[in-house]
């Protein structure tokens, strides 16, 4: 099995005084600004960092839904945040790490099991699989 998903940017202008817009294919992104200073700058607006973070937040969060029902588990609730660490290197830019955080909720999971689990779903995410950095995580069962 396959599956094709489109994302689209456009971009007009230099790096430092353009503007650009994304898009995606459900329409989710449809023309959304982005551009240096919300990158670069902190100013407000969109980047692919931060969107590579809520996708390789949402990539694992349903791993781990899904390796957790192949344990006879079901979380109550999950809450994952992804940060995405972009440094200067030697040749320009690199997303160098990404640190994804978990609080969760799972009745009838102890800590050995929910470690076991958490693991196993940050190293089998596709996203995970997809990226060139070290990815950490911290993972909290909560009550």
């Amino acid at each position: 099995m396959s599956i094709r998903r489109r994302g689209a940017a456009a971009w007009s202008g230099g790096l430092k005084d353009g503007r650009g817009e994304l898009f995606t294919q459900s329409k989710a992104l449809d023309g959304y600004p982005y551009g240096f200073a919300a990158r670069f700058e902190g100013q407000r607006g969109s980047n692919p960092e931060e969107l590579l973070g809520a996708a390789h937040a949402g990539c694992f969060t349903m791993a781990l839904s899904l390796i957790l029902g192949e344990a006879g588990l079901t979380a109550e609730k999950m809450e994952t945040s992804a940060e995405v660490t972009l440094d200067e290197v030697s040749d320009g830019f690199a997303i160098t790490a990404v640190h994804l955080e978990l609080k969760a909720k799972i009745p009838g999971a102890d800590q050995a099991k929910f470690e076991e689990l958490v693991t196993k779903a940050k190293e089998g995410c596709p996203v995970s699989k997809v990226l060139n950095a070290d990815i950490t995580l911290d993972a909290e069962l909560v009550e």
